[in-house]
């Protein structure tokens, strides 16, 4: 067993109840929490396939974003970010984008999982993309000491 298969199962399960990647990825950040929310993981539905189903930005992107502006992004109180928004942002950008236009020229959905293949589109690589996007996303977080789990109701604070 690789060290990546209990999340890519994790993955698989819930794309398998019908979430699409941005909201898996809100999943697994309010599971890390051992928090629900279900407005925000239906809000996320408007990044499905591409941002509303357009096959535009790739969702694990647009999602990853949410994810990380949900912990460290302008607090509803005071509007006021976390230092360190803008850096992680650009962080996971650069890397997506890095990684996504090495392999598939794009970080268009559609060009991610091959919609004009002939043999159809290949969804297996979501949840590739989806697994190596949510242990980057967890690296970043790490590397600028910002907490994801358990955080009582507040959102990212440094560890």
């Amino acid at each position: 067993m690789n060290a990546m298969e209990p999340l890519e199962n994790a993955i698989l399960t819930l794309s398998q109840k019908g979430f699409c990647c941005s909201q898996i990825l809100a999943l697994l950040i309010l599971g890390a929490q051992g928090r629900e929310n279900p407005d925000l993981v239906r809000s996320l539905a408007g990044l499905c396939h591409g941002i509303g189903q357009s096959g535009d930005a790739c969702g694990i992107l647009t999602g990853g974003c949410c994810v990380l502006s949900y912990l460290v992004g302008p607090d509803a109180e005071d509007g006021v970010a976390m230092p360190e928004a803008k850096i992680v942002q650009e962080e996971f950008v650069d890397w997506f984008r890095a990684a996504c236009e090495e392999k598939w020229g794009s970080i268009h959905c559609a060009d991610i999982i091959g919609e004009d293949n002939p043999e159809g589109p290949d969804k297996s690589r979501c949840r590739e993309l989806l697994a190596q996007s949510w242990t980057r996303l967890l690296g970043i977080l790490t590397m600028h000491n910002i907490a994801f789990a358990a955080l009582n109701g507040k959102r990212g604070g440094t560890i």
